[in-house]
């Protein structure tokens, strides 16, 4: 198996500029500065072909931030991504060369189906547009070509004259992946694809991720705030904290060894069937600013834990085990 995309060293920072009153103030004195939110700070990793990586971590850990540089709708503010060994860092005019041929194997499906879809067009021209566009069918072909993706997503060609506010939150997302499967991709970043979804239908999409994936030979980066879900699609599993990547391994090593406390605090969170009794303890405290993070580890504030050295120093990302890597000072 080789890697389809490599991931090194990526960050993104989002700076908000101080305003006219600052500066103003700021001609009396250094009082105002710019502030810098790090969404993600040097994350790595890769993905082999057909692979299923599952990025978990809490709302406000860089999971969507990391899913949008990679599919090239956010620029880099520092790193490197590899698509198939060819080095592409999205749309950032700096240092960005385009090249159709990235554009198109690396497609997004978002979370929610129904802002992510044009209201004012019809399925056949939404599912069709950037085929058309990027020459792989013609116009006379489109019906033919949007009845068979249709079908390839479970809907009918009934659904091609009709308007998205026409059909339910499932089959919204339905369209959306038949929208990201009309360039015929290699690799989909999947944004909290089944978030805004009922729970029945939340396991009819992962059934038809897992079928396209056999199908199409796809790749899929699985983004979710729920680790449950990840257990259930993912072959291998990125925990991520406040733009950091604290744990990486297998889904069954993670869910059955996992290292670090904050991956063992979301599985304590995951229901089961067990009928023994259990007290759910959710994690302590909230997730600290992007803007002003933690010294030492970041989740030395929230970690019972914690020492001395995890609030001065930055634990090291290392293999605990073959393929198993974790960030955590009691691994030393």
């Amino acid at each position: 198996m080789t890697d389809i995309l490599k991931v090194l060293q990526v960050s993104k920072n989002f700076v908000k500029p101080i305003d006219i009153a600052s500066k103003v103030v700021n001609m009396f004195g250094n009082f105002y500065n710019q502030e810098v939110v790090h969404a993600v700070d040097n994350v790595s990793f890769n993905v082999t072909s057909g692979e299923v990586v599952g990025v978990v971590g809490e709302s406000g850990c860089g999971k969507s931030t990391l899913g949008r540089m990679i599919a090239g709708i956010l620029p880099l503010t520092s790193g490197k991504l590899d698509f198939h060994d060819q080095h592409y860092s999205g749309f950032d005019e700096g240092n960005y060369k385009h090249n159709s041929h990235i554009d198109l194997k690396i497609q997004m499906i978002f979370q929610d189906p129904f802002s992510s879809l044009n209201p004012r067009q019809k399925i056949i021209d939404i599912i069709s547009e950037a085929p058309i566009h990027h020459k792989l069918i013609s116009k006379k072909d489109k019906k033919y070509f949007v009845k068979d993706i249709l079908n390839k997503v479970g809907l009918g060609t009934d659904a091609m004259d009709r308007f998205p506010h026409q059909f339910s939150g499932g089959q919204r997302q339905r369209i959306g992946i038949a929208r990201a499967l009309a360039v015929s991709p290699e690799f989909i970043v999947c944004d909290e694809s089944i978030a805004a979804l009922d729970v029945s239908i939340q396991a009819q999409v992962i059934n038809l991720f897992l079928k396209l994936r056999q199908d199409l030979n796809l790749t899929y980066l699985f983004i979710s705030h729920d680790i449950g879900v990840i257990q259930h699609i993912a072959d291998r599993v990125v925990v991520m904290y406040l733009g950091q990547i604290v744990e990486t391994a297998s889904s069954d090593e993670i869910f059955s060894h996992p290292n670090h406390p904050y991956t063992k605090a979301l599985l304590e969170g995951v229901p089961t069937l067990d009928t023994k009794k259990k007290i759910y303890t959710p994690i302590k405290g909230e997730i600290p600013s992007p803007i002003n993070p933690p010294s030492g580890c970041y989740f030395h504030p929230r970690c019972k834990f914690s020492t001395n050295k995890c609030i001065t120093d930055k634990p090291s990302y290392k293999e605990v085990s073959p393929n198993h890597f974790s960030a955590c000072h009691l691994n030393s």
